[in-house]
């Protein structure tokens, strides 16, 4: 959801009646995913589009609206086209062009070469799970990653007799590692502009959590670490790298992230002209492919933005506030530093169970991004800190559900069950443990 979207009218009182299309929407998306998954459906929980589980939603809450149609409608088109709306819909585009480019002039795979060219032979397990995290944390997807990993993990995983849960545990923990960490992730995009921070300072904030939480999950893969081979000779080719190493400088550095991911392309496109036959057509054409991936989470911000604008006015969101200040109320009685504790517990607590409701991290955030930001403005929690919660949090249960893309995507892969490739996705556990340990005792200033 967006920032407070702007509404034509005023919001009403505290609603219940008014989180009804939400209801709806979850319903219709878990359902059909229950109902496929039953039915032993390959990715279950994918097969009915959000964009269209949604749009009943938008109708009833269009028919809940107190206000006359037409200015139903328009406070629904002000949610759509609320800047914070508008711009995390452009990031995506930004983003999905610089992955397509990228991966198709050859830089998905001289990383990943990059990688396995400095794995010890016998520190295979964390090697793997690091290769995993540096371009996640590059491509800003997990499942590109694991797309791009997984089937050379698993022809190590076969060479050197490693278990193939340990392996993709191994593969899928890094993946999430450098989703959650990268600055052009689609839930760095959603957390930060839902809340109104900057993406370096998100990222920074995230290092407290994701340092701790990825040394211990390095330590447990080398004590699990088994079997060991000789991976042959890669040839690197640095020049394909640079457009990912780039962006990451650029973009902790604190350069608007529009000009990092444009120029990102850019560079992308270069390392193509230079090292292969790679015409500007075809550039541009990439570009548009990029574009074209990110179309489901595209349009599906925008229609949430839309139902979040009208549940907002009808009360539903404050209705949401109220219940959870409530819970605050009655586990922190004092104010300042529990006060904001409670209220990141809240956080957390909000953006798990949604997540697990939709099986997906961003749109977990998206949802629930309007009431973070309000319990952050109310409990004195900085905007950096609310994003980081929110995109920590989702991460966390996104590793941990069997029904999730990344669990299904790796399990396929290794012919595997889903259940027994998140069983060992040991860095989504750690960072659980860590994250919450900080959150109840760290100090705040």
């Amino acid at each position: 959801m967006s920032q407070s979207a702007q509404t034509t009218a005023p919001n009403n009182p505290a609603s219940f009646v008014a989180l009804l299309p939400l209801f709806v929407f979850l319903s219709l998306f878990i359902g059909a995913g229950v109902y496929f998954q039953s039915q032993g459906v390959d990715f279950a929980f994918y097969q009915l589009p959000s964009v269209i589980a949604i749009m009943p939603a938008i109708i009833l809450a269009l028919v809940l609206s107190k206000q006359k149609l037409n200015h139903a409608i328009d406070t629904f088109i002000g949610g759509i086209g609320h800047s914070n709306i508008i711009a995390m819909c452009l990031i995506y585009l930004l983003a999905g062009g610089f992955a397509a480019v990228a991966k198709a002039t050859g830089g998905v795979d001289a990383t990943v070469a990059l990688g396995l060219s400095l794995i010890p032979s016998n520190l295979l397990l964390p090697g793997f799970f690091v290769i995993a995290a540096f371009i996640a944390t590059a491509m800003g997807t997990s499942m590109g990653t694991i797309a791009a990993v997984a089937p050379i993990a698993l022809g190590v995983a076969d060479q050197a007799q490693i278990d193939y849960a340990l392996m993709a545990g191994a593969v899928m923990s890094g993946a999430l590692f450098g989703d959650n960490l990268s600055i052009i992730s689609d839930t760095t995009i959603a957390a930060t502009r839902t809340q109104g921070c900057d993406m370096k300072d998100k990222f920074r904030e995230n290092l407290i959590f994701a340092i701790p939480a990825s040394l211990l999950t390095f330590v447990a893969f080398v004590i699990a670490g088994q079997g060991q081979a000789e991976l042959a000779a890669q040839e690197v080719d640095f020049i394909k790298v640079i457009p990912y190493l780039t962006i990451l400088v650029l973009a902790v550095a604190g350069l608007n992230v529009f000009v990092v991911l444009t120029l990102g392309i850019l560079l992308a496109g270069a390392t193509g002209f230079i090292t292969m036959d790679y015409g500007v057509i075809q550039f541009g054409k990439d570009i548009y492919a990029g574009f074209s991936n990110m179309q489901e989470i595209f349009i599906l911000s925008m229609l949430v933005g839309g139902l979040a604008a009208l549940m907002q006015q009808q009360g539903g969101l404050a209705f949401v506030s109220k219940q959870i200040e409530k819970l605050i109320a009655r586990f922190s009685k004092a104010q300042g530093e529990a006060s904001c504790r409670a209220a990141e517990l809240g956080m957390a607590g909000i953006v798990a169970v949604t997540n697990s409701c939709v099986a997906n991290n961003t749109v977990s955030i998206v949802v629930t991004g309007d009431i973070a930001k309000d319990l952050a403005e109310k409990h004195g929690v900085t905007p950096k800190r609310a994003a980081s919660v929110l995109d920590i949090f989702a991460c966390i249960i996104q590793g941990l559900i069997p029904y999730g893309a990344q669990a299904l995507l790796i399990a396929s892969t290794f012919s595997i069950t889903p259940l027994a490739a998140v069983s060992h996705a040991w860095y989504c556990m750690i960072l659980a443990a860590v994250a919450i340990a900080i959150v109840i005792f760290r100090k705040r200033h």
